[in-house]
């Protein structure tokens, strides 16, 4: 099918939903409509490059009949003017209307759950965790997503053994689903009285946030305990069984949550957990069967590879996925990584195209 074709049958589809989610039975619908919604958001992206690159070719062929014509000199030579400024604009359109097509991931849309944990490297990789906490939230910050905290255990120097957060936004899952791995970092840590680099690592885990009707979860097979919540939080904290834990009975999966000011709170936040921890399992498996049809490089839920260094006597930052080292590691860590994510995601956008060519 030509590429004008493709995007006249998109653009066709994107009706079609326009009108769908403006029907009251669909709006009621609780499953569908959110289905939807997510899918017209997707169409008018490339409705509009559709309509402009509709036009450019419309222009083209305008100013070619004029090429072929008994205008005058004049009009020709405005006419070749054109021609010679839309035909490589045209060429460039065309390359980014390819990448633009290629298939998404169904869950790239959602909003994700982020938990980091320290790995090895003690009371500096507790540290390391919370520097990487604050690497996310600014960059989170400046895409204008919204963040809240779901659980976390402070490290004792600082830091964090383990925080888990929501994201909400555009494009949430498709963005930060490259970060899941085992982050390192190489530098002098605080407790270190010899002056001698150290290497650390953070696991980071990125998850689709599961929605109600991505995992149906029977209550019977749910253990629930409460128990006082620990830390910061006001006088509430310590006086009341605030905190949540629960426990999935078929899976083992285990998750609590004591960041909310009541039990209900509580509750909710950690059976949004729940489903996604169970939902990404389902994610990776799906992951894995296209893995064995094609080597990926970078689309992989494995908590246990390494997928970046972060270097301070060097001031670098390497991606080993791609081979990508930048010396910029004071703005990374100030949030600044959207260069590595992009250029992640090209590299998986590149793959997908291959293997759409072959």
């Amino acid at each position: 099918m030509e590429l004008i074709d493709r995007l006249s049958a998109i653009s066709d589809r994107y009706s079609e939903v326009g009108k769908s989610i403006t029907d009251p039975t669909v709006i009621a619908d609780m499953k569908k409509y959110p289905t939807l919604m997510r899918e017209y958001r997707e169409l008018e992206k490339i409705n509009i490059v559709y309509l402009e690159y509709k036009k450019a070719l419309d222009d083209l062929k305008g100013a070619k009949e004029i090429l072929y014509s008994n205008e005058s000199a004049d009009l020709k030579e405005m006419a070749q003017e054109e021609y010679n400024e839309l035909s490589p604009k045209i060429v460039e359109m065309e390359e980014a209307i390819k990448f633009l097509l290629i298939p998404k991931d169904p869950e790239d849309t959602k909003n994700v759950i982020v938990e980091i944990r320290a790995g090895t490297g003690g009371d500096e990789a507790s540290i390391f965790a919370g520097d990487l906490y604050k690497m996310y939230t600014r960059y989170i910050q400046e895409k204008g997503w919204k963040i809240e905290v779901l659980n976390l255990s402070e490290g004792t120097m600082g830091g964090f053994k383990e925080v888990s957060f929501k994201v909400e936004g555009d494009e949430v899952y498709g963005t930060m689903k490259f970060e899941s791995g085992v982050h390192r970092v190489q530098r002098v840590p605080q407790t270190e009285t010899q002056g001698r680099v150290h290497t650390s690592a953070a696991t980071v885990a990125v998850m689709p946030e599961a929605e109600e009707f991505d995992v149906v979860i029977n209550m019977s097979d749910i253990r629930r305990d409460t128990y006082r919540a620990s830390g910061a939080g006001g006088q509430h904290v310590n006086k009341t069984e605030s905190a949540v834990r629960l426990t999935h009975l078929p899976t083992g999966v285990v998750v609590a949550c004591q960041e909310g000011r009541s039990q209900h709170e509580n509750l909710d936040k950690a059976m949004t957990m729940l489903r996604s921890r169970i939902f990404e399992a389902e994610v990776n498996r799906r992951h894995e069967e296209r893995s064995r049809m094609r080597k990926s490089l970078v689309s992989t839920g494995d908590r246990s590879a390494k997928i970046r260094t972060y270097n301070y006597p060097q001031g670098r930052v390497t991606d080993h996925r791609i081979n990508l080292t930048l010396y910029n590691l004071d703005a990374a860590m100030n949030g600044e990584i959207a260069e590595v994510i992009e250029a992640l995601k090209l590299a998986e956008n590149t793959e997908k195209l291959k293997e759409g060519n072959s």
